[in-house]
């Protein structure tokens, strides 16, 4: 029998570059309640390299250095939290995850 666990911790994802802006918010009338979501920055980075720059799933997910599969968990989460924004008329913040930024610039913050 296997111990039962937290599971797998999540992997770092390589990242190439940081955004220029990480705050976006719709225009509303005065006064209008404005929700949020958080983008992570590899979220980004994996819209990036594939509805960007059209690179095909496998060698986005070789230059972020993980699997098909986690590539396409980023993508769906992030695609899901622009679509709701975009339709909620919610601000979204870049912010956050788990990733290293490519070049030796830096580590990106553990949330």
């Amino acid at each position: 029998m296997y111990p039962l666990g937290p599971g797998r911790r999540r992997g770092r994802r390589w990242v190439e570059t940081l955004p220029s802006a990480d705050y976006y918010h719709p225009r509303l009338p005065p006064g209008a309640v404005r929700g949020e979501t958080v983008i992570t920055i590899e979220e980004l980075e994996a819209l990036r390299l594939v509805d960007m720059l059209g690179l095909p799933h496998e060698e986005a997910a070789a230059r972020m250095g993980v699997s098909r599969k986690t590539l396409w968990r980023d993508l769906t989460s992030a695609r899901k939290k622009l679509v709701e924004a975009l339709i909620s008329g919610w601000s979204i913040r870049i912010s956050g995850g788990d990733y290293v930024l490519r070049g030796g610039r830096g580590r990106g913050e553990r949330r």
